[in-house]
């Protein structure tokens, strides 16, 4: 049976989100040949949103990103899948395994772990552990996070899993699970070594998922400083003290990978990270980091355009014991728009036709391209809200023929 791309032009957005249960034929679909060829020659969204929509500062990064997370859409990129060395952004992965455990109870914050040669001794930013002295989870999460300390990094791996290594191999593994396909760890703190690589697009997805996965632990990376051993170290990401919206995230920096940054900044309801690295230095990595978050605030809203279970429309069932599947979204759907452009957003549905039954309630059905003008702003998919059980013996005899007709003279 041939498939074809159907493209129809839905209500504009804000009518969409008014009456979004208007049906839509799509076995008569009068602009879908003009929309498929237009859609098809679209830009991919996630190459930076808004180009050619609102203009992004100018950032001195070898490469950066801003996102926003409720929408899951980049607003402003360069070089997104280009391996660069995290320095202690690792550091991100690395708690993201202790947090698990954590949650899993394989790990208690009271629990004291006992601090090795090997950590102690290690170079780069510290908590000034002692060596044999045992340290409770609690504190070395924060001499983590806080003082971006290598030896805590290397304690809590150690504690975890018995050595640094087998806590990297949980790192890969965490990191494939995560679809951080750009990446491989070959330490928890960041110290350069040839193949410790990643991309700025990967650390988004580790930022977003330490954020939605791990939301009381989160609040540690709001901490301005932590005393250990008598020693108050201030957190070395800048913004926290500069930005009220600021909450997090991780800092980084060695000499071949310049001084890097993670932000994370919740403002009016939104949740915006950025991620600039390879700057010139802790003041560039602040300034650039925030020309990047207020450029997403301050430009664009994220309002919400469904609601979880909210029908878009209809689309036509063949040899099914309904006509029709109403289509839609399984969780609230926000969008990020430009303020001045917002009312000018055009929703196009792509589905592949025929749609034969049985159809189960969450099948994956199409998706919702948000065009402006030559842009694809976002793309959302969209899936069956109902269920569509095979019709009976007639009914289907019926729609395959009707099929058969319609492949003929469609050919």
């Amino acid at each position: 049976m041939k498939i074809h791309l159907t493209t129809i032009l839905l209500a504009s957005v804000l009518t969409a989100h008014a009456a979004p249960t208007q049906s839509i034929p799509q076995n008569n679909p009068p602009k879908a040949a003009s929309s498929i060829s237009v859609a098809a020659s679209m830009p991919v969204a996630s190459a930076s949103a808004p180009i050619g929509v609102i203009d992004a500062p100018t950032i001195a990064a070898t490469a950066y990103l801003v996102k926003d997370l409720q929408s899951n859409q980049i607003l402003a990129s360069k070089d997104i899948d280009k391996s660069i060395e995290p320095a202690s952004l690792t550091k991100v992965m690395t708690a993201y395994i202790v947090f698990k455990n954590l949650n899993e109870g394989k790990l208690k914050p009271e629990q004291m772990l006992k601090v090795s040669e090997k950590a102690w001794k290690v170079e780069g930013s510290r908590m000034f552990l002692e060596m044999k002295k045992p340290v409770s989870v609690a504190d070395l999460i924060k001499g983590l996070i806080v003082h971006s300390g290598n030896d805590a990094a290397i304690t809590l791996a150690e504690g975890l899993s018995g050595s640094e290594a087998k806590f990297v191999d949980l790192m890969n593994a965490e990191a494939k699970r995560l679809g951080m396909n750009q990446t491989h760890f070959e330490n928890t703190t960041g110290l350069p070594s040839p193949k410790h690589l990643t991309t700025v697009q990967d650390l988004m997805t580790l930022s977003d998922a330490i954020i939605h996965d791990f939301p009381d632990y989160y609040k540690i990376y709001s901490l301005k400083e932590f005393t250990y051993n008598g020693i108050k170290q201030p957190n070395r990401n800048l913004l926290l003290f500069r930005d009220p919206s600021v909450d997090g995230m991780k800092t980084g920096h060695t000499s071949s990978a310049g001084y890097n940054l993670i932000a994370s900044s919740k403002r009016n309801g939104r949740r915006v990270v950025s991620i600039v690295v390879g700057t010139a230095s802790q003041e560039a990595r602040a300034t650039e980091s925030s020309k990047l978050l207020n450029f997403a605030l301050q430009n664009f809203d994220t309002p919400k355009m469904y609601q979880a279970g909210q029908s878009v429309a209809r689309i036509k069932v063949f040899k099914g014991a309904s006509p029709d599947v109403p289509i839609g979204f399984l969780n609230d759907t926000f969008m990020t728009l430009p303020h001045e452009h917002n009312k000018d957003i055009t929703p196009l549905l792509e589905t592949r036709q025929p749609v034969l039954a049985p159809i189960k309630k969450g099948t994956e059905m199409g998706t919702i391209k948000f065009m402006y003008q030559n842009h694809v702003l976002a793309e959302k998919k969209v899936y069956a809200l109902q269920e569509v059980a095979e019709a009976g013996f007639l009914g289907k005899m019926w729609d395959g023929v009707t099929l058969w007709f319609n492949q003929i003279f469609a050919s």
